[in-house]
């Protein structure tokens, strides 16, 4: 249902091969007793791998010395849990609300603790793939797989004083697998409700001074009711959703020496998704479908040098690309209508850690960015320069800290500066982990609302526009009960200013920088050992958002959220696990936003998956999701997916 790809991009894939990830799996021993990797460090003073972030401080840190707010989930938790799609990862992670229109390729948008969805930085092994070809910038999640990933990171809170433009809110970091040890085949296949049928396939291992992965995956739902019977008109019958997406990656690396190693990633995806079209004035419902489809190319080469012990340098270069097109609706009895659009990326970088005494380590570098949007009648582009600095110091056993600042000087707006402070203080006796941090961030306004106009609708781009801003910070506390029960909680807030809005006038309207919103509130979690196979997690996140100009909550931020996890391994071949994720009450527009405000329920999704390793090479794999048939929807307007019963085979040689 998809379009061919482009020439051009058959010809970026013939060179293929991507960056390998900074860590290494850990074991799933590890990976079953923290499916949340923040606890502190062992009885030995070890930390195991699962408890180390690098979004965190861009090096590997642990994450009980940092005094930043972050979720790592790798990727054995993601198999036991059956995880196929990035926003399904995502809906369990506290601090963070997923909104997806429907199936699994629909728009997913995810807002971090109340800030805007177009707020969030997000990488793929570095790459920067917030797409420039929307009128925002932010990413669409619905088209990320898991298959090939060897750990997700979610970091928030304003962090530009690292990362730079659009880390407003906070970033999601992705990490792909690296390959290792001697070659090794994994494939999988799977199936089930709503005309679903999975498969995925990979090729690791490392070689001499070699090392590669090659993976591709494939998902495939066909038939999924998205529309709302009761917005269907009279007459026009319901068309299900339809969801087809491609994605193939690879990573190479070569250790030439001792102290020299080049890395080099090409990721390529092509997601195709049919949903029931709109028209009309108020929007309703017709009998036919639209087509949206994407197709995403990534691309970075690296080289690592190491002159000296304790001085790390990285010199990379990244290339994206992000080409969309949308038709409908599929009317055969109407002339076709489509759109396209075409958004660029590319960046140079360099980045250095230098060991200045033990415990106390320097990172610093710099970026040109430059990045081009391209649809009907525009034709933009726009760069930004960037350099940073970033001190972590062990200040004792006890105490840590982190704090970096950077200047971005964007070629349309000028200067930026920023900052972020996060230090953390095991105290003695308790082992009270007290934390807490606080920063800047800034978005850039994007080439669309820059320079896009709508001459029929009298809407006109706004070249004078200004970065929207933020300044926020949170504070919380770790606290050991025993050995096996670990809680904490963590209070945030976060204040915004010049956001970019709507601003009629009497012959025209255009984008302005009116906007300021607040939003705070707690996240809080238990997490559980019961014994050496049995260990489940409780978190609740209150979010509390206004608008400070009309006064009012600000739309899909629900004020509660409660998700909960547990994994069981009754028998060394079972793993069994449970989630459950619980979304209030929350502000929001109906369908085709006529009424602009309205109140959601909530809903709460029960989902439950079992894994048989029935030999070394052969498991068996089942899972229900939404277990209780829970009919909801988020946005209001699309339905979200019933209960549904997949079961597969993954088959791995070696």
């Amino acid at each position: 249902m998809s379009r061919p790809v482009r020439p051009a991009l058959w010809r970026a894939l013939a060179l293929s091969c991507a960056i390998p990830g900074l860590l290494c799996r850990p074991a799933l021993a590890q990976q079953v007793a923290a499916p949340f990797a923040d606890a502190p460090p062992t009885r030995d003073g070890t930390i195991a791998l699962s408890e180390i972030t690098v979004s965190a401080t861009g090096v590997p840190t642990p994450i009980a010395t940092t005094g930043s707010s972050v979720t790592v989930l790798t990727s054995d938790v993601l198999q036991a849990q059956q995880i196929r799609t990035a926003p399904e990862a995502l809906r369990q992670v506290p601090g963070l609300t997923v909104v997806q229109t429907g199936g699994a390729g629909g728009q997913t948008s995810v807002f971090i603790r109340g800030t805007n969805s177009n707020h969030v930085k997000v990488l793929i092994d570095g790459i920067d793939v917030n797409d420039p070809s929307t009128p925002n910038r932010s990413f669409d999640f619905s088209q990320l797989q898991t298959e090939d990933l060897s750990r997700l990171e979610v970091l928030r809170g304003p962090q530009s004083g690292l990362y730079g433009a659009d880390a407003i809110g906070g970033v999601i970091s992705f990490v792909t697998r690296r390959g290792e040890g001697p070659p090794k085949v994994t494939a999988f296949a799977e199936a089930g409700s709503y005309g679903t049928f999975n498969q995925g396939g990979r090729l690791s291992g490392a070689s001499g001074i070699v090392d590669y992965a090659f993976s591709v995956q494939h998902l495939r739902q066909a038939a999924l009711p998205v529309t709302p019977f009761d917005v269907l008109p009279p007459g026009v019958p319901l068309r299900t959703a339809f969801t087809d997406i491609r994605s193939v990656s690879t990573k190479l690396g070569a250790q030439l020496t001792d102290t020299f190693r080049l890395n080099y990633l090409l990721r390529f995806s092509d997601s195709a998704y049919l949903d029931q079209a709109d028209g009309g004035f108020p929007y309703r419902p017709t009998p036919y479908r639209n087509l949206n489809d994407q197709q995403q190319l990534l691309m970075r080469g690296e080289a690592e040098w190491t002159p000296l012990p304790g001085f790390h340098n990285v010199f990379g270069a990244n290339y994206a690309t992000f080409d969309r097109l949308f038709a409908g609706p599929l009317d055969p009895l109407a002339p076709p209508t489509s759109s396209t659009t075409l958004g660029e990326r590319t960046r140079f970088d360099y980045r250095g850690d230098v060991q200045l005494a033990p415990g106390h380590q320097l990172l610093f570098g710099a970026q040109r960015e430059d990045e081009r949007f391209q649809a009907t009648g525009i034709d933009r582009s726009n760069g930004n320069t960037g350099g940073f600095a970033e001190l972590q110091s062990a200040i004792t056993d006890r105490a840590f800290l982190v704090a970096n600042i950077r200047h971005d000087a964007n070629d349309q707006f000028g200067g930026a500066t920023t900052f972020r402070i996060a230090p953390s203080y095991t105290l003695p006796t308790t082992e009270t982990r007290l934390k807490g941090s606080v920063g800047t961030g800034f978005k850039p306004p994007t080439l669309s609302q820059l320079y896009q106009d709508y001459p029929d609708f009298r809407f006109f781009g706004n070249p004078a526009l200004r970065p929207e801003e933020s300044f926020g910070f949170d504070a919380g506390f770790e606290q050991p009960l025993g050995e096996r029960v670990l809680v904490g909680a963590t209070y945030f807030e976060t204040d915004f200013r010049n956001l970019i809005q709507t601003a009629y006038f009497p012959t025209f309207s255009t984008s302005v920088n009116v906007g300021r919103a607040v939003a705070y509130g707690a996240e809080s979690f238990v997490a559980v050992t019961l014994t050496d196979t049995l260990s489940g997690r409780v978190d609740y996140t209150n979010t509390v958002t206004k608008d400070e100009i009309t006064h009012q909550e600000l739309l899909r931020r629900p004020r509660h959220k409660v998700s909960a996890t547990a994994i069981w391994n009754p028998v060394p071949q079972l793993t069994l696990t449970g989630t459950l994720v619980a979304i209030g009450a929350f502000v929001d527009g109906n369908r085709d936003f006529s009424v602009p405000r309205l109140k959601n329920p909530g809903f709460t999704l029960v989902n439950l998956s079992a894994n048989y390793a029935y030999s070394d090479t052969l498991t068996l794999f089942a899972r229900i999701d939404n277990l209780f048939d829970q009919r909801y929807q988020n946005p209001t307007g699309f339905l979200g997916a019933g209960l549904a019963v997949y079961g597969g085979v993954r088959v791995t040689a070696f």
